[in-house]
Order: structure tokens, then sequence, then C-alpha cells
């Protein structure tokens, strides 16, 4: 994957959210909404979802929409908390392979969510609303 060229234009760079994938369909949809929740935040033209496996649309999929809608840079957002397996090794193999179909994009995958000081506030809210209920 190449690095960032910082001459392209915002609008040519895509993100892709991605998450595990799940056989059940309302942890997907949550996917989805955040997702949605994102693009209408932030000020990128193009963004995509996508599953890591177990569910469609795929990290090729999703890929492939970015560069239909033309993203010349893609950046791949895991989903995920902790730095495991998945985002060391599973998701940058198939971004990669994805990517390799496009000759004239370039990828990159972020960090995990990981430790940052949002999160406690999310963790606090979540846990003020369960004392709530």
């Amino acid at each position: 994957m190449e690095q960032f060229d910082k001459q392209i234009n915002a609008q040519q760079v895509a993100i892709v959210i991605v998450d595990h994938g799940s056989r059940r369909d309302e942890a997907n949809e949550m996917l989805l909404q955040f997702v949605q929740l994102f693009e209408a935040r932030a000020s990128f033209g193009i963004v995509e979802s996508a599953h890591m496996e177990l569910s469609e649309p795929s990290i090729a999929t999703a890929i492939n929409r970015c560069v239909e809608r033309g993203a010349e840079h893609i950046v791949v957002a895991p989903y995920f908390l902790a730095p495991g397996n998945h985002w060391r090794k599973d998701i940058p193999q198939l971004v990669a392979e994805a990517a390799s179909r496009h000759r004239s994009i370039s990828c990159q995958v972020t960090q995990p969510l990981g430790i940052h000081p949002l999160m406690v506030e999310i963790v606090q809210a979540r846990i003020d609303e369960c004392l709530q209920a």
C-alpha cells in the first residue's frame, strides 16, 4: 500500500469503515448507521461501509465502489477496539488484495479505535444510560 500523496484532492479521498461482520442483520445494520452518521459529520465525499467477513459489502466491494465514485486514495478505518490479528494481518491483506485490482489508487489502514480520551466519555454515557433504565 502506498503512502498518502498530499496533492490528492479531498474529494478524491474515500473512507471505508470496516467491522468484523456478523450473521446477525441487526449487528451489520449498526455499522451502516454509524457510517451514515460519520458521513453526515465528516468532510469526505466518499464514505463506504464494509465487513471483514460473514456479510456484504466486503472490503473488496467497498473499495470497488470507492473507485467507481472517483476515489484515488482510500483510507480504511477498522471499527475495532484493539489491535488484534484482524487489524494486524487480515484487514491489511484484504485491503492489499482489493487495491491490487486498481493500480491507480493508494490505500492506508488506520489504527483501531483503541485507547482515546473520548472513549472514556462513551463508556461513561453507556453506564449512565444503564443506571437510568
